[in-house]
């Protein structure tokens, strides 16, 4: 799994449904949701 920080949270979690995207600039990164609360987190350059 691909941990990422919830701000909404303030701590690192494991993404729940992580998917691969590119941000508009081409870098790589993963988006998913937080697992606790639901908000949408991202991880920047993490796209593996």
């Amino acid at each position: 799994m691909v941990k990422g920080y919830c701000v909404k949270c303030r701590k690192s979690v494991e993404m729940k449904d992580p998917k691969k995207i590119t941000m508009k600039n081409g870098k790589p990164a993963m988006k998913g949701k937080c697992p606790v609360c639901g908000t949408t987190i991202m991880r920047i350059g993490a796209a593996t």
